[in-house]
């Protein structure tokens, strides 16, 4: 075949098109991936599918990781020696004040024990209702901070300072008898009461902060989301279900999850577009 011409209305020629010659389309490869790696609209039982098998993958292999009491134990002395060497090892001081006071103790526990799994579903549910094409790429990210978390319970068991022997921390829940946190009381032998590090709470918290507060425009929504995290910082250590650092590795999945989601979707969800651009219009 020789080179093709293309013949304009004034007689001249003209290259053809790029997308002309069969050698110059993308390999049938790259446009798979490419279509992987745009934005599309999230199918309702698809997501409700996933959520739910993700939940139950979740709870089943953090439950199934071996409880390493000796070794769990030890990792909380090292914490608590490594925050008091930096001066922040105020936990204690914390968790004996504020269990004095009842109502305010009793919520915490009903706080730590729903509102972290609750709030994130209505966040996801808000993503998909109103930002349809953000909601995939900051499903990712929560889906790969919670991952990662899974590899850290793992590797690095860990006592929470409740669970500590001779340093004098309440264990709230067990004290005021309240539904509270599945590693504590009757539900303790259910749930692995060793997998401490990082701290989902405080991940999934900071992820549904940050995406209320990048996304919405009302000020109120944005003071509240900002809120979030720091409450529930306060809570986790009043409660004596966390260290401080526990805290910090949470924040550090957060990171690894949305640097995952960047690299996959080439923007962060806050950056993309609202809805998803509809094909072939």
């Amino acid at each position: 075949m020789g080179e093709a011409t293309a013949r304009t209305l004034e007689g001249r020629t003209a290259a053809p098109s790029p997308t002309v010659e069969r050698g110059d389309a993308p390999p049938a490869e790259h446009r798979f991936l490419r279509r992987l790696r745009s934005p599309r609209h999230p199918r309702l039982w698809f997501e409700v599918l996933l959520i739910a098998v993700s939940y139950w993958t979740y709870s089943l292999v953090r439950n199934a990781v071996p409880e390493q009491r000796a070794a769990a134990l030890r990792n909380a002395d090292w914490i608590w020696q490594a925050e008091q060497t930096l001066h922040i090892a105020v936990e204690h001081t914390v968790n004996r004040a504020v269990n004095s006071v009842t109502w305010l103790i009793v919520g915490m526990n009903y706080y730590y024990a729903t509102l972290h799994f609750l709030l994130t579903i209505g966040v996801l549910v808000w993503l998909y209702r109103w930002h349809p094409g953000r909601y995939a790429a900051a499903r990712l990210a929560l889906f790969a901070t919670t991952g990662v978390a899974l590899l850290g319970y793992y590797l690095y068991p860990l006592a929470p300072p409740r669970l500590m022997e001779n340093i004098g921390f309440v264990d709230t829940v067990v004290v005021h008898h309240t539904w509270g946190s599945m590693a504590s009381g009757n539900l303790a032998d259910v749930s692995n009461q060793y997998a401490a590090m990082p701290s989902m709470h405080i991940g999934w918290s900071t992820w549904c902060g940050l995406t209320i507060a990048m996304l919405t425009r009302a000020v109120w929504a944005r003071v509240l989301a900002v809120l979030y995290p720091v409450v529930t910082l306060v809570v986790i250590v009043s409660t004596a279900n966390h260290f401080w650092l526990d805290a910090v590795g949470g924040v550090l999945c957060l990171v690894f999850g949305f640097a995952l989601s960047y690299a996959w979707y080439r923007a962060f969800p806050f950056r993309l577009a609202r809805h998803v651009a509809v094909r072939g219009a």
